[in-house]
């Protein structure tokens, strides 16, 4: 499996509901959607007001990515603003079990994030929950990074991990994403590629979108 979701992080927020229209028209999967609040990470982007807007544009399941403290206290407020996957980072969830069964008992598709200093190991216990796990491949909270190459043994680890616990969960790979390293990603066994500014910067983004997933 192949997938792209372009993170709207990097589109032109004076015209959202073009780059959205775009999107829809495109080859991509999702719509990747980063939620910070400075403090999980040193950056502040949107939040519920503004998913809610996107939702009314996309034709495309909206992955939230919340890089904020205590996700679990707004997995409600995230289901009624529009998301339909909603990850939550491993760093940040005291109660990683219970935050996941309310995603999931919310209607969402749920998932955890590591950050690049963190081991696939430690999510032995709760990845049989996921049904997906985003692997960031920069440390979160500022698009336009250089990928962390480690990311791509990272995803061979996790692959592994996948095939033990459970085969269905998606792997996603965040930051720095490009047409160079998106073939070793796809070939370490990643299925999902978060790509905001090589889709948002490039001449032609629809093609840039088929160029990845080639």
């Amino acid at each position: 499996m192949k997938m792209i979701s372009p993170s709207l992080l990097s589109a032109d927020f004076g015209n959202l509901q073009r780059d959205i229209e775009m999107l829809n028209q495109s080859q991509c999967d999702w719509l990747h959607v980063d939620v910070m609040d400075g403090i999980f990470v040193p950056n502040i982007s949107f939040g519920q007001p503004v998913v809610k807007h996107i939702k009314k544009h996309a034709r495309k399941p909206l992955d939230v990515h919340l890089m904020i403290m205590d996700p679990g206290r707004y997995v409600a407020d995230f289901r009624d603003a529009g998301a339909d996957i909603l990850t939550v980072h491993y760093e940040a969830c005291t109660h990683l079990d219970r935050t996941l069964h309310a995603i999931k008992d919310a209607g969402m598709k749920c998932g955890v994030v590591l950050n690049p200093h963190t081991p696939v190991m430690l999510l032995e216990d709760s990845v049989q929950i996921c049904d997906v796990v985003l692997l960031m491949s920069v440390n979160p909270g500022f698009g336009g990074q250089k990928f962390i190459e480690n990311t791509v043994n990272k995803v061979r680890q996790l692959r592994d991990l996948c095939q033990r616990k459970n085969p269905d969960c998606l792997i996603e790979v965040d930051g720095g994403v490009n047409t160079t390293n998106a073939p070793l990603l796809f070939d370490a066994g990643a299925d999902v590629l978060v790509a905001g500014n090589a889709v948002f910067k490039s001449e032609n983004p629809q093609q840039t979108i088929i160029d990845l997933k080639r």
